[in-house]
């Protein structure tokens, strides 16, 4: 085997095996040795994924992509036909993936040191953090949907246990129960995609798959799957039948007829929906605040919630062939971008805008993949991972400074009090805000979020279709709020007079070395991972470093035609960032008395927006109370009314009332005994006699 291999392998099952050594270990090893031993196996995979990354973008490799290279540790399946191995799959888009999740859950777990150094219970939250990296390792190394959808299921796991890390609290509880309830839904659409293309990718006879780069045929490996799409190869639809060319595929689903692909592309889109908690599945996200700071930092920037994004782009190769899903894409990360950001005006919780945010820029990166600018949506989640993990962490040493205080009307003036963590702040808020100067003359200067959602942006406004116009505009009312909003949260948290009591403000201050470490760290990506790696992800050669690992159409040109959009396109997101910036400023720091005045009185727009659009209330009203309703009427009405009425209940009450009439003739007088032998006796005697007289 290659270094690479060793490295990848290691990469992969060490958070593993620190997960099972801590958390089994931990009487024995105790918490400082179970920290100790997650922290270093986690930060050695970083530094080997870290390796990976920067060979394969600046080696050999980086002008064309790297071909994927298939390390096959066993075989998981194998009857007739459906073969799946337990492998891991490294191309750009893995690679991209190892260093994006090893090294923001590396820097966690050293910040964690500090943060949870007064928990009891530390050692089972590093067992836990390493559990979730695994897990995630495992999705994003898959080779084929199963494998995948293990590593989808791990991560939903790891993320209950997380989130209700402080199992005390009902909160806690009721986010992590929340969070899990509402990505099973998702999770349901996802096993249906890929039970759909099981159902339809079957080998037919006389078909020469070699030809066609298949060579060991896997119904769900996503070599066997996406080399039969692109060459639109004949299939066996369920295993019998004639062969089908696969893009000509349909079936009846829910009394329509539909085309396979565009089925199974809407049924993988919704599994992301609720792992990347877009628009209608989006309402565990802000809930999920309820665990530890860094679980937030590390599955709600970096890692979980992009899951969804990582899937669509590495079914790119599906999504190039389908009209209808790679639109839904488009419409619901547009909408979701915009709609995460008019809540995040009205929240008072440092935490929750944070996450807010999240869930808009993950709006953009789904759009961006529904137009066909996957680069585009990959280079976005890579350097939102910096930026955005380093507000997280940044939020939480103001929470950890200001003794757990969380909401920014109790806080203002702490710049003189927290400059370390003011300056890490400033810089995450410049990232995601996308400040820089636009290309106009071949200057092309700025935050990593300026690089990468200024391509999305362009890319939008670059595609023929309707729906990326859509997403364009939507994207430019989202880039203001967002700059507006995010503006807020500084001003709020850092300028002008305290608002906190005396004592927690004598005693607000940075961070420990421990935790300001990883926070300086996140800062140099959050400057430079936009401008280092902008030429090798998205522009040079329309993005040569992605190789095979995404496809494009030959139709598709999205990507090289953003760069023929009008001048003020590519001013407009700057004219955003600058206009949020400035009613900011007017707002909470010339007039901080107006937000006040309009948050008091509570108007329409302003509980519309506060209460998150109603959704918790509508949920709660239709699924929530609505499924108790349902399970009231089939408990009291049809099992004991109806069944148990009828049946058990009913015969034993009939047998009860019909003893309890008998036992009133047990009166004990011999007399009452007389009498009945009597009259039994002529009641016989009478029947005799008519028996004979007929």
């Amino acid at each position: 085997m290659t270094f690479q291999e060793i490295a990848a392998i290691f990469i992969v099952l060490a958070p593993g095996i620190a997960a099972v050594v801590a958390g089994l270990g931990q009487r024995f090893l105790g918490d400082k040795g179970s920290m100790a031993i997650t922290t270093t196996l986690v930060v050695s995979a970083a530094v080997l994924a870290a390796y990976l990354f920067f060979n394969q973008v600046f080696g050999p490799h980086g002008e064309h992509g790297a071909h994927a290279t298939t390390i096959v540790l066993s075989r998981w399946f194998d009857v007739s036909t459906f073969v799946v191995d337990w492998a891991i799959r490294l191309d750009s888009l893995s690679i991209t993936m190892l260093f994006v999740v090893t090294s923001v859950s590396a820097l966690v777990h050293i910040y964690s040191i500090g943060y949870m150094a007064d928990d009891p219970h530390r050692a089972r939250f590093f067992a836990y953090l390493s559990l979730f990296t695994f897990a995630m390792l495992m999705l994003v190394t898959a080779d084929n949907f199963i494998q995948l959808f293990f590593g989808w299921e791990g991560v939903g796991l790891a993320s209950y246990l997380l989130i209700g890390f402080w199992y005390k609290k009902p909160s806690a509880n009721a986010a992590a129960i929340k969070a899990f309830v509402v990505n099973r839904v998702g999770d349901f659409g996802f096993a249906l995609g890929f039970m759909a293309l099981v159902f339809m990718i079957q080998p037919a006879a006389g078909v020469d798959y070699a030809a066609m780069g298949i060579h060991h045929f896997s119904s769900v490996g996503f070599d066997t799957v996406f080399n039969v799409i692109v060459n639109n190869a004949p299939v066996l639809v369920g295993g019998s039948g004639a062969p089908v060319a696969i893009q000509d595929v349909t079936f009846d689903f829910l009394g329509l007829h539909v085309w396979g692909l565009e089925v199974v592309g809407v049924l993988l889109f919704i599994g992301a929906m609720g792992k990347s908690a877009q628009f209608f599945l989006h309402t565990w996200l802000p809930d999920a605040m309820e665990g530890p700071t860094p679980v937030s930092a590390l599955i709600h920037a970096a890692t979980m919630v992009t899951a969804g994004v990582f899937l669509v782009c590495r079914c790119s190769y599906l999504y190039e062939h389908t009209v209808v899903a790679a639109n839904m894409i488009t419409i619901i990360g547009a909408v979701t971008c915009f709609f995460a950001a008019t809540i995040g005006l009205a929240q008072n919780d440092i935490k929750r805008v944070v996450a807010y945010s999240t869930c808009s820029q993950l709006g953009y990166m789904f759009f961006a993949a529904g137009v066909g600018a996957y680069e585009a949506a990959m280079f976005h989640l890579f350097t939102h991972a910096f930026f955005k993990a380093l507000l997280f962490l940044s939020a939480g040493s103001v929470i950890h400074g200001m003794h757990h205080e969380q909401d920014m009307r109790n806080m203002g003036g702490l710049r003189k009090k927290m400059p370390l963590t003011w300056a890490m702040m400033l810089i995450g808020t410049l990232a995601l805000t996308g400040v820089g100067i636009p290309a106009v003359q071949g200057l092309h200067i700025g935050f990593a979020g300026f690089f990468s959602k200024d391509a999305i942006i362009e890319s939008a406004f670059a595609s023929p279709d309707t729906y990326g116009q859509l997403a364009f505009w939507l994207s430019i009312g989202a880039a203001f709020l967002t700059s507006f909003y995010s503006w807020r949260l500084m001003f709020m948290t850092f300028e002008g007079k305290t608002r906190a009591d005396h004592h927690t403000y004598d005693h607000a201050h940075d961070p420990p070395l421990v935790m300001a470490v990883p926070l300086i760290v996140l800062s140099i990506g959050a400057v430079l991972a936009g401008i280092v790696f902008y030429d090798a992800m998205v522009d040079h050669h329309e993005a040569a470093f992605w190789g095979g690992a995404i496809y494009n159409a030959p139709e598709n040109h999205v990507l090289h035609d953003r760069h023929e959009v009008p001048l003020w396109v590519l001013l407009a997101p700057a004219a955003c960032w600058i206009g949020g910036l400035l009613f900011a400023v007017i707002f909470y720091l010339m007039a901080p008395s107006i937000p006040r005045k309009m948050a008091r009185n509570g108007g329409p727009m302003h509980s519309f927006l506060s209460h998150k659009w109603y959704f918790d209330e509508i949920y709660n009203f239709v699924f929530v109370k609505g499924t108790a309703l349902l399970g009231d009427v089939f408990w009291k009405i049809g099992d004991k009314k109806i069944i148990d009425g009828l049946g058990p209940d009913g015969v034993t009450g009939v047998a009860k009332a019909s003893a309890g009439g008998l036992s009133k003739l047990h009166t004990g007088y011999i007399f009452h005994y007389a009498f009945v032998v009597l009259i039994s006796a002529v009641v016989f005697v009478a029947f005799v006699l008519l028996g004979q007289g007929r």
